[in-house]
């Protein structure tokens, strides 16, 4: 799974911009010995559903995005600098100085140094329109041969295992949780499931409200990577959850309240499997269920996700530990969700 991950985080794929990624994934669900019947909706949405060795009444979705975030050009000034806009939440305080690749380009994102600052600039984050991507042009002309309003760029990272079995790549969020279903399409469960590779998360979920209208499940299961604040500095009640302590399982976000039932169930089934598992200590941000359970009549939705630090920086960081915990706990809620 681990080498799924790194080929997933080196794939370029911005909000809107998924289709390599998608590739990629379809490429590995036509590999797997599973009964997979694919198809690919208008948006770009990739829908898996797999044939289990049991019949079920309930329809079973996992899903995770494909999408991460990034950047996209929307002009270039006479001096042959890139003007852009940042694609999904990404903080300013995270980008300046930072490589990206364009087009197989590679730039940095520049603003005024310092020592030009003013006292309360100086102490100031700059806004993103205040900020160009550097690519080395001379020139409108020259930089426009390298990109033109439309395209996009994203984090230049490496994918790196850390000590203490720790992972550092861009795109963790959610390449992680796209690794974690291509896991679970590698073998053939216990049950028929379905897994949705949605796009467009990062702007507003997307991909995830044509998905489940298409599919139609009766319970859908979020997996997706999750703020982790367990750094220097930070008070423990305000950690959220902890990299290294298990899958996150949520109560509540920005955008749902998620199925009672299902949470306790998670955490029964934790228990049962030996997995260590963590509440999200904090109502905070949001992911695909916000959209999902709204569709049609409603959906039954659970999140379990991955606790990851830096979220949506060049160096998110989670644990290999809890990437393999989570692919077990996904494989025990099945049958468990079926019954």
């Amino acid at each position: 799974m681990i080498d799924t991950l790194k080929k997933l985080c080196s794939i370029e794929g911005v909000s809107g911009r998924e289709n390599k990624v998608c590739e990629f994934i379809l490429a590995r669900l036509k590999a797997s010995p599973a009964d997979i019947d694919v198809s690919v909706d208008a948006l770009g949405n990739v829908i898996a559903d797999v044939k289990g060795n049991n019949r079920t009444h309930k329809k079973i979705m996992f899903a995770a995005h494909m999408d991460e975030v990034g950047f996209i050009i929307t002009d270039a000034t006479d001096d042959g600098y890139l003007r852009f806009s940042p694609v999904g939440g990404i903080d300013s305080a995270v980008v300046f100085g930072r490589r990206v690749r364009i087009n197989k380009h590679i730039g940095v994102i520049a603003g005024k140094a310092v020592h030009q600052c003013k006292d309360d600039e100086k102490n100031t984050v700059p806004d993103f329109d205040k900020l160009l991507i550097d690519v080395a042009a001379d020139s409108r002309e020259d930089a426009l041969k390298i990109a033109r309003p439309g395209d996009v760029a994203v984090f230049d990272s490496e994918f790196t295992i850390l000590p203490g079995g720790l992972i550092k790549a861009r795109a963790l969020d959610d390449r992680a949780g796209c690794a974690l279903l291509l896991y679970l399409a590698s073998h053939t469960p216990q049950y028929d499931i379905t897994l949705t590779f949605t796009v467009q998360e990062e702007v507003g979920l997307r991909g995830a409200k044509t998905a489940a209208f298409g599919v139609s499940p009766d319970i859908a299961v979020v997996v997706d990577s999750t703020t982790a604040a367990d750094t220097a500095g930070v008070k423990p009640e305000k950690h959220v959850c902890r990299v290294g302590s298990g899958p996150v399982i949520s109560f509540m976000d920005k955008r749902t309240l998620y199925d009672k039932n299902l949470y306790d169930q998670i955490f029964c089934t934790a228990q049962r499997e030996g997995v260590a598992v963590q509440a999200k200590t904090a109502v905070a941000g949001g992911n695909d269920a916000g959209a999902i359970h709204l569709s049609r009549t409603g959906v039954r939705v659970a999140a379990v996700s991955l606790p990851c630090r830096y979220i949506h920086s060049p160096s998110s960081v989670i644990s290999k530990k809890d990437l393999e915990q989570t692919a077990k706990l996904h494989d025990s809620l099945v049958p468990d969700f079926a019954a």
